[in-house]
């Protein structure tokens, strides 16, 4: 599963990496939070997690725009955790924060979106858990590690997304704060050394497969299976255990993605070699 990632970059470094036509972060957008967002919508955030407004690159018909008007390439903030269209509640994005690649182009939820609604979800890297194999928590059950997980490269990371649109019953459709737009990240089985921390992650697509998964004209069920099967390259990625800090969905800051000292390590796997350190 991908349940926590850092967004550090800010909106003017995000148009230029993922060749954004359109900056619209600073257009109104519907939070599902009861509460005003840590850090606000569109600044760094090392910590985003469920329910956050992010921004995410998409490619649609700008709103206002004449019908004829061609599909631009924009950044916007969306609330993580899909909503379908059809939800009677919004809470259901709870539960939504993630799709499986090896069903999201079945499953109700999330079948029309891969169809016509996809996205990029901008990030810095991931975090993920390792269950210690053989350290206890004071609950006696698996030691939980955090990891930060990042490209090796350090080239923008695009995760792969879906986005939808929930409208108020009964609220205006012109007011923009009638309408939830949501999107989730697509995982897959994880890669040889990854899986060492977690069985999931998130799909990351090469800059060459952007435009293809941006394209709303892509429709078919196929091209978009491909893409999804192309995107599986592994020895991308790097990572290292950080601070517990993280556990909480309140802690923020660069100091969240520092490695963690050799010597504050309990029962953790190594992902590149496989052994156990702090044992």
């Amino acid at each position: 599963m991908c349940g926590r990632y850092a967004a550090t970059a800010n909106p003017e470094e995000l148009v230029e990496a993922y060749e954004v036509e359109l900056d619209a972060t600073g257009e109104p957008a519907r939070s599902v939070l009861k509460n005003p967002q840590q850090p606000p919508p569109g600044h760094p955030d090392h910590n985003v997690a469920p329910s956050k407004q992010a921004p995410v690159v998409l490619t649609r018909v700008p709103r206002g725009a004449p019908e004829d008007a061609a599909p631009t390439r924009q950044l916007r903030l969306l609330s993580w955790g899909l909503v379908p269209s059809w939800a009677k509640d919004p809470a259901v994005g709870g539960r939504m924060t993630n799709a499986r690649a090896e069903s999201v182009l079945d499953k109700p939820a999330f079948a029309r979106a891969a169809a016509r609604r996809r996205c990029l979800v901008p990030a810095t890297g991931w975090y993920e858990w390792q269950a210690s194999p053989v350290t206890k928590d004071a609950r006696g059950r698996p030691r939980k590690q955090p990891f930060f997980i990042a490209r090796a490269d350090e080239a923008p990371l695009a995760l792969a997304g879906l986005y939808e649109f929930w409208k108020e019953p009964e609220a205006p459709a012109e007011d923009p704060l009638s309408w939830i737009v949501s999107y989730t990240v697509i995982t897959t089985a994880a890669e040889p050394g990854l899986d060492r921390i977690h069985d999931r992650q998130p799909v990351a697509l090469e800059p060459g497969q952007w435009a293809d998964w941006l394209d709303p004209g892509l429709t078919s069920a196929e091209d978009v299976r491909s893409l999804l099967d192309a995107s599986h390259v592994p020895g991308r990625f790097r990572a290292w255990p950080v601070s517990t800090a993280v556990n909480s969905s309140r802690s923020n800051g660069a100091a969240l993605l520092d490695p963690l000292p050799t010597d504050q390590l309990v029962g953790v796997v190594d992902p590149t070699t496989g052994e156990v350190v702090g044992g």
